[in-house]
């Protein structure tokens, strides 16, 4: 008899070399789609990644689950320098203002990433946990921030996530000096 799906038996960990083999197609994709956008294919993320076409479908079976599995890559990475690097920082509002830049920086160094993530998903726009976590960091720093009164007392998690939404897209669309954007914004949420 077979193993129901519902039975107590742990689910395997993936053996030390699949798991080698998925962080070298996620990097390897998010170079190439970094570098070719939308126009990236799956044997092209294959080749970059030195191993089979079938190894990466193994891992993501489809172009949309491999795109969201970077982005997520990305967005976790973005989470992760807001918690090490911007929530320790003396002043919260430069805490703030650096994570701010860093998502910037992020999103311009990789245009071809968010077309591809924009193209399979109709938005860039992080979802679920990602988007979760990516608040969660904004919320304290606003805290902190409102409590040291270098913040308005009014600002909230909704407007850092408009200011991400509207830098986005004065890099997707190269519409001016997205660091001057990120300045400006960020004036606009001090006390």
């Amino acid at each position: 008899m077979a193993p129901s799906s519902t039975s107590s038996t742990p689910a395997r960990r993936p053996r030390a070399d699949a798991e080698r083999n998925r962080t070298r197609v996620l990097d390897a994709a998010r170079e190439v789609f970094r570098a070719r956008g939308d126009e990236a294919q799956m044997p092209e993320v294959a080749r970059a990644a030195g191993v089979g076409i079938g190894t990466v479908y193994r891992h993501f079976p489809s172009r949309a689950a491999l795109i969201a599995a970077v982005g997520e890559q990305r967005q976790a990475e973005i989470v992760e320098f807001g918690r090490s690097r911007c929530l320790p920082s003396a002043a919260a509002a430069d805490g703030l203002a650096a994570y701010l830049a860093h998502i910037g920086e992020v999103l311009s160094a990789e245009r071809g990433l968010s077309a591809s993530i924009e193209a399979a998903f109709g938005s860039t726009e992080p979802t679920g946990e990602g988007r979760d976590r990516a608040e969660t960091v904004a919320a304290e720093l606003l805290a902190r921030a409102k409590e040291e009164g270098t913040v308005r007392a009014d600002a909230e998690v909704g407007d850092v996530v408009m200011i991400v939404c509207g830098l986005a897209a004065v890099i997707r669309h190269d519409a001016g000096d997205w660091r001057r954007y990120v300045r400006n914004a960020c004036a606009g949420l001090r006390a």
